[in-house]
């Protein structure tokens, strides 16, 4: 893979990770809920859900998703679903100030399944990379070493996108000095995954 083209592709990756959707509103609520470290987990997730979208690509699975309306909308819907359920877990959260530390504890594992339900029930993501990978593939060179590079770069910079947002919202949590506050995150929180629900549904 020459140069320019894997800029070009390092250049989309940050337009992609920095575009708000699921992703970035479920990061910075886990930054939030659990604080930056244990929120992260929630990132790490994520990426496995985007290498795995990878692996759908370049197997053809992707296409076969992308070209199956049941596949794609039983795909889509419990997406919808899901989003849907943590934005009313959100909403109802307790407004303790300390909720984030003692009454939400979940383990690695948890927040790490979490982070890839949200990426991977989002059948639009594998069609979108169905539609942008092959523009920088050279299919006159090994395609699997190519998929590696760009599967890495991908994931490089949404690691790095995905943990500001986790960061910033561990942060902002050190200024909600009120119940009532905190109250108010949360309704906001919850009203943009139902947003997302939406976006997904129907768009």
């Amino acid at each position: 893979m020459s140069l320019d083209i894997w800029l070009a592709f390092f250049a989309a990756c940050w337009v992609i990770s920095l575009s708000p959707g699921a992703g970035a509103i479920a990061s910075m609520t886990s930054g939030l809920k659990f604080g930056f470290w244990q929120g992260y987990w929630n990132v790490i997730g994520m990426q496995l859900a985007i290498l795995l979208h990878f692996v759908m690509v370049a197997t053809g699975i992707g296409a076969i998703i992308a070209s199956s309306a049941l596949l794609f909308n039983l795909i889509k819907w419990f997406g919808v679903l899901y989003l849907v359920y943590l934005g009313y877990r959100q909403w109802s959260q307790s407004s303790k100030l300390t909720a984030h530390t003692e009454d939400y504890k979940l383990s690695a594992k948890q927040l790490i399944a979490r982070g890839f339900l949200v990426n991977i029930t989002n059948p639009k993501a594998i069609i979108f990379m169905l539609a942008i990978i092959p523009q920088f593939l050279n299919p006159e060179k090994p395609l699997a070493q190519q998929y590696g590079v760009l599967s890495i770069t991908m994931v490089s910079v949404d690691l790095l996108v995905m943990g500001c947002y986790t960061g910033f919202a561990a942060r902002a949590m050190k200024f909600l000095i009120s119940e009532k506050q905190l109250h108010t995150v949360n309704r906001i929180f919850a009203t943009l995954f139902i947003v997302a629900a939406i976006l997904l549904a129907y768009f």
